[in-house]
């Protein structure tokens, strides 16, 4: 996979992907990251990337004609590959969405700063926006770094073990499951007796029960969309009804502590 990233801070990627798992991607050839300085793109003496906005407001604006013509530069002019802008306005990146772009052979992204960019980049070289969350950074520098770490761990050999991706949080639709090493005992807390039982099938029945009661604790929401099985909804049940006897007991002690008050 190439990835072509536009921003008019190259220096930001040195380190988050230089090193660790992304360094190691690059040099067995799973991707190749190609970064391109907006600014290079500017035709005046200062490099000016950004003006005021038109009709006032506070900020800046990031111009049209270094953004297009660097995109213009670098792409081919058939772009059946994703050309994304990280944008707060994009779709939301999920494990779902980091598989789409794992299948594509090549993905540009093009990292907005200050108050955004002008909306004929959108409108003239963008065919997809893509936002990591809810929140609003000072550019997509950062989320451009997440995508990439998302997507190339997704690609083949890239982990080592072939499943492993198929074994994280969000890819089956719930929440993983605890993870234990040595040693078998720290401070008081024991490794649970089936992790070490060598007991195969009673291993992969805890996974996922914990699993399962991980997501129902910290993240329900993520079960109305999960792919559940029989024994999954009865678990699922039990969890529910081991939490209502919880609320039960907590409201009986709190009748009991104003009584005696």
């Amino acid at each position: 996979m190439r990835i072509d990233i536009f921003t008019l801070f190259p220096g930001m990627f040195e380190g988050p992907l230089t090193e660790s798992m992304m360094k190691r991607a690059q040099e067995m050839g799973a991707f190749s990251l190609h970064l391109h300085n907006i600014r290079d793109y500017t035709t005046d003496t200062h490099n000016t990337a950004d003006e005021p906005p038109y009709g006032g407001g506070g900020g800046m604006i990031m111009k049209p004609e270094p953004v297009i013509a660097a995109i213009e530069d670098v792409l081919p002019a058939e772009r059946d590959f994703p050309v994304i802008l990280l944008s707060p306005q994009g779709r939301v990146l999920t494990q779902a969405v980091a598989q789409e772009l794992a299948q594509a052979e090549r993905l540009a992204m093009v990292c907005g700063h200050y108050e955004g960019v002008d909306e004929r980049v959108r409108q003239l070289v963008i065919n997809d926006e893509i936002s990591i969350g809810d929140y609003v950074l000072t550019g997509g520098e950062l989320a451009a770094m997440v995508i990439v770490d998302a997507v190339v761990r997704l690609l083949p050999a890239v982990l080592g073990d072939p499943d492993a991706p198929a074994k994280d949080s969000h890819a089956t639709g719930l929440l993983e499951h605890p993870h234990y090493t040595r040693p078998p005992e720290f401070r008081g807390l024991a490794v649970p007796d089936v992790l070490i039982s060598g007991h195969r099938a009673k291993i992969e029945k805890w996974r996922r029960e914990e699993s399962l009661r991980r997501t129902w604790r910290r993240r329900p929401d993520l079960l109305l969309t999960a792919e559940l099985s029989k024994e999954d909804s009865l678990f699922l049940f039990t969890l529910a009804e081991e939490d209502i006897e919880r609320k039960r007991a907590e409201m009986d002690a709190r009748i009991a502590g104003s009584d005696v008050g």
